[in-house]
């Protein structure tokens, strides 16, 4: 299997339990590593893999529109997207927080999961 992989992308995203963080949208990285199709590179055929650019819009435009009270949801949510609308067979997620801590540069979360296949 070949992956993709998007790191350290910036996003702002209505996260938190906080008062302080209900207020306003709070910066995060995302870090995603995905599992596309062989063929697209034997093909070189961009239709027969994953669009990363279509994968980060529809990332902002979905997360600009929620509130998740956990990065965990927030982090299954994106995962659920990857292997469902894109049909990633595997996908993995890092999500932090930037500066939500006095003293500490990112807290988050990395979750990694494969599409079940139906029988």
């Amino acid at each position: 299997m070949d992956f993709i992989f998007i790191e350290e992308m910036r996003v702002e995203a209505n996260v938190g339990i906080y008062d302080r963080e209900r207020a306003a949208p709070q910066t995060l990285d995302l870090s995603l590593t995905f599992g596309v199709p062989d063929e697209a590179a034997q093909d070189d055929d961009i239709t027969k893999t994953i669009d990363y650019a279509v994968v980060i819009a529809r990332i902002r435009e979905e997360l600009a529109a929620r509130h998740f009270n956990l990065l965990e949801t927030l982090g299954e949510f994106v995962i659920g997207l990857l292997l469902d609308e894109f049909r990633a067979p595997w996908v993995k997620v890092s999500i932090a927080k930037v500066g939500i801590a006095r003293g500490v540069k990112r807290v988050g979360v990395q979750i990694e999961r494969a599409r079940q296949e139906k029988q």
